[in-house]
């Protein structure tokens, strides 16, 4: 039954592309195998692409929901969920399971391998879309931050950095680990995890401004 709903669901179609790089120097994976299946049903294998010399995939068009269900709030989930595993020779599988298609619009999927010598990866899963699933709230903040605490750097001028630290915890959570992201891939993945690429261009324009805005300003301040 699941299946069927499933079927019944997903009327429309969207496009993904895999694109397939080493862990080691992020050079890209030839001829590696990515098998696609629906999340609900994982052993159903519903395509299996080769990499090119780019490391990338043909798109694929897959089932999705309805286009209008990403276009008003409280409306069902408007993408499919899907699995990707990846295996190349030299390297570790990988399996990615959570990503997202939505319909009339392409999705692109990065895949870090690991080379055999380095050990054993952990699969990914990605959570539900912050728009759909179900999160705590943010944490407050004073909208004037004190000024008065050690090493703290104002810088004179705002600056676009090459590198975003997050801290994968609450401030004050010394013990939670520091992610080094390049801006671009830092903003890229905010604007993925917070809108839906089925909106008016405008709408993702102006969403897109106010992360840069938000995170220029966090490294202006130091804070």
């Amino acid at each position: 039954m699941a299946f069927l709903h499933a079927a019944q669901d997903t009327p429309d179609r969207g496009l993904l592309q895999v694109n397939v790089v080493s862990s080691e120097n992020n050079f890209p994976v030839e001829n590696a195998t990515v098998s696609i299946a629906n999340s609900d049903t994982p052993e159903q294998i519903l395509e299996e692409l080769t990499t090119d010399s780019s490391g990338q995939t043909e798109e694929v068009s897959l089932p999705a929901p309805p286009l209008e269900y990403s276009q008003q709030a409280n409306e069902p989930r408007p993408y499919t969920d899907y699995i990707i595993r990846v295996t190349a020779p030299g390297f570790e599988p990988m399996t990615i399971d959570g990503t997202e298609v939505l319909p009339s619009v392409l999705a692109l999927q990065g895949v870090r391998l690991r080379p055999l010598v380095l050990g054993p990866s952990s699969p990914i899963l990605i959570p539900d879309h912050t728009l759909y699933g179900t999160y705590p709230p943010k944490i407050p903040e004073d909208e004037i931050k004190p000024t008065n605490e050690s090493d703290e750097i104002v810088l004179s001028r705002v600056v676009v950095p090459q590198t975003v630290v997050v801290h994968d915890g609450v401030p004050s959570d010394a013990s939670a680990k520091d992610y080094f992201i390049p801006y671009r891939d830092y903003i890229k993945n905010v604007a993925s995890s917070e809108i839906y690429a089925t909106w008016p261009r405008s709408t993702i324009v102006a969403n897109v401004l106010a992360i840069m805005s938000f995170t220029l300003n966090r490294v202006y301040t130091e804070w």
